[in-house]
């Protein structure tokens, strides 16, 4: 049996970093096109991440006016502002901790 500790890549992220992806893309309002390629997500997945951060009040969707037509963008709350800001402290916070190895490795367990 391997067991993988902990390894942070683009392909490995948290639920957590992806929220805070999410939030960090839409603080100045983008459509959800726009957050789905910037945040590397598919549809499906981007559609519960979005209904999660509505629920929790994190998100919120408004029309936006363009070109004669409304679209719909989604803006990160003060709420969402609040979360980000709590995520980057952690995660700052974590990074600093004396004794922690910067990259954990596989190891075998038997």
């Amino acid at each position: 049996m391997v067991l993988v500790e902990n390894k942070r890549s683009v392909l490995h992220r948290t639920r957590w970093d992806i929220m805070a992806n999410i939030l960090s893309v839409a603080v100045t309002g983008k459509t959800q096109t726009c957050i789905m390629r910037k945040c590397n997500l598919s549809y499906k997945q981007l559609q519960a991440y979005l209904v999660l951060l509505q629920e929790k009040e994190l998100l919120q969707a408004k029309l936006h006016e363009r070109k004669n037509s409304p679209e719909k963008v989604y803006v990160t709350t003060e709420r969402g502002r609040a979360f980000l800001e709590a995520y980057n402290n952690l995660r700052a916070t974590l990074k600093k901790k004396p004794g922690l190895p910067s990259k954990f490795k596989c190891t075998k367990m038997r």
